[in-house]
């Protein structure tokens, strides 16, 4: 028996881990390998180190496989310029490479037989780093705005509203237009469409309207998208 540091029980001597079927039971005391100490750990910290580690399992498999680690048999290999040179072992594809001062790296590991490449691995992640950091710098984010309106709303307010819509129209965000009804004036929807539309003509040197006006529950949306570079020059 050992007393566990956490909980302070008395635990059966384990010396290994549990299976994963009892990491999800309630005290379950194992030696540490790292600290060679007996521990004790509950029911939330295991369901977290098992999500972690079946989420490091997921990350590890999309790396491609190098050198050493391609454990095939037979391989097919491509040389650094592209051309085939046949299937192989892979320990001789990887003398092959050395020789050449570059990497065997597997591309296509669900062929019949494995296709390798022998070329510069550090280059090649070097190379795939700046693609993603160039799609990312190069991609734009839409987001979707809202601006609420009610059906007997003042003018000053509606400009008010008009602006802001303008505003995130001219960021290069859609714009949901709700119309609010309350108590009877669910029974009018023509004035709330009426709205969308005034709206609408309001922002129609930067908007274009992508979906019309229809009743959702007690509300009334429409929703308007920026203009392109295109349609304001048709304009």
């Amino acid at each position: 028996m050992v007393r566990c540091k956490r909980c302070k029980k008395q635990k059966p001597l384990v010396s290994h881990p549990p299976p994963l079927r009892l990491l999800v039971a309630e005290h379950k005391s194992y030696r540490c390998a790292v600290t060679n100490e007996f521990v004790c750990q509950r029911v939330e910290v295991t369901r977290f180190f098992i999500a972690n580690f079946l989420m490091g399992v997921t990350l590890i498999s999309k790396e491609l496989r190098v050198n050493e680690a391609i454990r095939c048999r037979e391989i097919r290999v491509i040389d650094d310029a592209g051309q085939q040179i046949g299937v192989m072992n892979p320990r001789d594809a990887i003398k092959l490479a050395e020789e050449k001062g570059l990497d065997l790296v597997e591309v296509s590991p669900s062929a019949k037989p494995p296709v390798c490449r022998i070329m510069d691995y550090g280059k090649y992640r070097y190379e795939q780093n700046k693609k993603e950091r160039e799609t990312r710098k190069n991609q734009k984010v839409i987001s979707i705005k809202e601006v609420k309106l009610r059906p007997n709303i003042e003018d000053h307010d509606f400009y008010t509203k008009v602006r802001n819509a303008a505003k995130f129209l001219a960021d290069g965000n859609k714009v949901k237009v709700t119309i609010m009804f309350r108590g009877r004036e669910i029974t009018r929807p023509d004035a709330g469409k009426e709205l969308c539309e005034r709206v609408a003509r309001e922002v129609a040197d930067v908007a274009k309207v992508e979906k019309d006006a229809k009743v959702e529950g007690r509300n009334m949306t429409m929703m308007l998208v920026p203009l392109r570079e295109k349609d304001k020059e048709k304009k």
